[in-house]
């Protein structure tokens, strides 16, 4: 088992901390949540029955641990302000106006501007833009960790393109064109 757990770390760790960091937009967070997440797999290594492939179980474990933190970061923030809300299923994300950083984010103007419109699409579509664009995962394993159908997924790709395109298209000054 250690063996097992030993490789799944190091095929899936970066690709998991990458996905993780997009989610929370903290380094840091993003180092511990994937600590975390190991944690869970390590405990539940022994239960995994195969009816999707490794990559989809981690993943999906990953966004799970992703979503809990923001959401106690979320609680935090409301009872600091006295405020109590309760949140549905799809309602996760949270405004961190910290930059990328640039070990992660290519230098060029366009690319960090694409990755400031993610935060101007929903949190369904920022999840499919990640997991299909940055992560490149097929539709089938997009569908197995968000626990969608292979048709949502389609159907919300699509719309998170068309949405992302105008929001960087309506950020261009006037009378500029870009290749989005």
């Amino acid at each position: 088992m250690k063996e097992e757990f030993e490789r799944l770390y190091s095929a899936y760790h970066q690709q998991l901390f990458q996905y993780i960091f997009y989610l929370v937009r903290q380094r840091e967070t993003a180092e511990e949540l994937v600590q975390e997440v190991y944690i869970k797999v390590l405990h539940s290594l022994d239960t995994f029955e195969g009816k999707s492939s490794e990559k989809t179980w981690l993943y999906s474990i990953a966004k799970h641990v992703a979503i809990d933190w923001i959401r106690r970061q979320s609680r935090k923030k409301r009872k600091s302000e006295g405020k109590e809300y309760e949140w549905s299923e799809r309602e996760f994300e949270i405004e961190d106006k910290q930059p990328l950083p640039d070990e992660i984010v290519t230098k060029r103007e366009e690319v960090q501007h694409i990755y400031l419109m993610l935060d101007k699409i929903t949190p369904d579509q920022k999840q499919v833009i990640l997991l299909r664009y940055i992560q490149a995962l097929s539709i089938a394993e997009c569908a197995d960790i968000l626990g969608w159908s292979e048709s949502k997924v389609k159907t919300t790709q699509h719309r998170a393109v068309k949405s992302l395109r105008k929001h960087l298209e309506d950020a261009l000054p006037e009378g500029e064109e870009g290749d989005y």
